[in-house]
């Protein structure tokens, strides 16, 4: 009776401690810190002008001259002149102008684990492997390290394969968070403008130009004939029945007299 007690006493003493190694090479505790970095906000706008639009097919023409096909959801809405429209409501002509604004933080994730388990093999004082229930890793050894063994601090050269440490392993990942806010914006072709009424006009009058008859045979022009001079008649020889000798006797009768005078003053 007493070889069966001392029996059961040492397979419990043996599970205590069995339970208690597992329970130590198991054990691993995590904390995380998140140290916040610098914010950068970048914006950039895109402009264009819709050329094509059959179905969730959008052809757009950029401000370099670029032509782009795009394939845009039902949920994507543009605000165009007030109105949220989809891409089932675009019309080419309109001008959308699309407003990217990207948000990146920087920041630091610190973890740090509290782990235990059972040394595997040591290179003090740069690293050493530890046998935990995810298998055998290994650690590197910071600068003037202590570690707890059994309640005391111990160095890494105090430590050896066997012995059971707990220790915390810092882990510092170094990550950029990016967030994007897109809004779409928009105008309406402007509506073709209206014809102006003409103006009153008063009451027109069209000239009627008669028709000229054709030829059939063009004839040539006559050569222009130089006038003729009228002829000359010729001088009468006789004076007509109406003169009168009246005239005659007296002029002779005036130079009778005058050579009578004559002759008297050559005597």
């Amino acid at each position: 009776m007493k070889v069966a007690c001392r029996t059961l006493l040492s397979v419990a003493v043996a599970t205590v401690w069995i339970g208690a190694a597992i329970a130590l090479m198991a054990q691993d505790k995590s904390t995380t810190q998140v140290t916040p970095g610098e914010t950068t906000v970048t914006t950039q706008v895109d402009r264009a002008e819709v050329v094509y639009v059959s179905g969730n097919d959008l052809v757009v023409r950029m401000e370099n001259g670029e032509v782009r096909h795009l394939v845009v959801a039902d949920t994507v809405t543009a605000n165009v002149d007030g109105k949220q429209l989809t891409v089932h409501d675009l019309k080419p002509g309109m001008k959308l102008q699309r407003t990217i604004t990207t948000t990146s933080t920087a920041r630091t994730v610190t973890t740090a684990r509290t782990i235990s388990g059972r040394i595997f093999s040591i290179s003090a004082p740069n690293s050493l492997i530890l046998s935990t229930p995810d298998g055998n890793k290994q650690y590197r050894i910071p600068k003037d390290q202590v570690f707890m063994v059994d309640g005391q601090k111990r160095t890494a050269f105090d430590l050896r394969p066997g012995m059971n440490i707990t220790a915390t392993v810092v882990t510092e990942t170094p990550e950029v968070v990016t967030s994007e806010a897109k809004t779409v914006t928009g105008t309406a072709p402007a509506p073709p403008p209206k014809p102006a009424t003409p103006p009153p006009q008063s009451v027109l009058l069209i000239e009627v130009v008669p028709v000229p008859v054709p030829v059939a045979a063009a004839r040539p022009a006559p050569a222009p004939v130089s006038p003729t001079p009228p002829a000359q008649e010729p001088a009468p020889t006789k004076l007509p029945k109406t003169a009168s000798v009246v005239p005659l006797l007296g002029m002779l009768g005036l130079l009778c007299f005058v050579a009578s005078l004559v002759l008297r003053n050559a005597r």
